[in-house]
């Protein structure tokens, strides 16, 4: 007998604030499907009734991922399509969509996207910062540790960066960037993005981190940071090497040997007597 028809997973975009940007296509899949996942059944019901689309709600997200998502894709290698939709944006970033596309593809479903909002890149255009090349990292971890460990991972890269974050983690996030990134490096922050007030504030890490001193964060918020210069990847790759082969490079450069030695403790934290037992090894 012939196989059934799989059905198809959609991943849907839906407005990161203003509901106008939902696109044609998105409106009419919407009501066309038998069943919708979404990330909050009551968030999502509001944007659908505003379009006059009742189709039914399921309730999938980062907590109940694990047991739903088998059920859904078991819905859809019965032939059911179904959509998959966020709070806002794009499903997959940020949020459990990424674990059903997995699941999907693993099962031989084909995944589509209906293409729409995305704060990242919205930001990004917005930012006039370089677009030609950049990475996003979106919410970094909650704790101050683990945030330096992925900063520290990207310090010296030369692409932009894009991070989210919450309003009540901005000052502290921006305290961490600072230490890690540097505090003249150039940065923007987009809030409330497509919403009355949106706003994009510009300047150095530095001077972000004065301006909210000052004033409370409010809304969510895409930080978008320039990616680093020749200078800062010039001294990640210095700190890769073991004191003995930055002596050496040092030496290569030009200089005499006491003084690379000595320079050599001053880039890495060592004392000289360390770096003098290294050249001996």
């Amino acid at each position: 007998m012939e196989e059934a028809k799989k059905g198809t997973l959609y991943l849907c975009a839906t407005p990161i604030g203003n509901l106008e940007d939902m696109t044609y296509r998105a409106v009419r899949m919407l009501g066309e499907v038998e069943l919708i996942a979404a990330e909050d059944t009551r968030h999502t019901r509001q944007l659908l009734t505003h379009f006059d689309i009742h189709t039914k709600l399921t309730s999938y997200h980062e907590h109940n991922k694990f047991e739903k998502g088998p059920e859904l894709i078991d819905y859809m290698l019965e032939g059911h399509d179904l959509i998959c939709v966020s709070d806002a944006g794009l499903p997959g970033i940020c949020d459990p969509g990424s674990h059903l596309a997995q699941l999907a593809i693993e099962a031989g479903i084909t995944v589509s996207p209906l293409p729409g909002a995305n704060a990242g890149l919205s930001a990004l255009i917005c930012s006039g910062l370089d677009t030609t090349a950049f990475t996003f990292i979106g919410f970094l971890p909650k704790t101050a540790k683990k945030q330096q460990e992925v900063l520290e991972g990207v310090r010296s890269h030369k692409e932009t960066l894009i991070f989210y974050e919450a309003p009540h983690h901005l000052k502290g996030t921006l305290k961490v960037m600072g230490k890690v990134l540097g505090g003249q490096r150039r940065a923007v922050l987009g809030r409330e993005l497509t919403k009355k007030f949106e706003e994009f504030r510009r300047g150095t890490i530095a001077e972000l981190m004065a301006y909210y001193e000052e004033n409370e964060p409010r809304g969510e918020y895409v930080i978008i940071v320039e990616g680093a210069g020749e200078e800062a990847a010039a001294e990640e790759q210095e700190e890769a090497l073991s004191p003995a082969e930055l002596c050496h490079k040092l030496m290569e450069e030009g200089m005499a040997k006491k003084e690379a030695m000595r320079e050599t403790a001053k880039r890495l934290g060592l004392s000289r007597r360390d770096v003098y037992q290294a050249m001996l090894e």
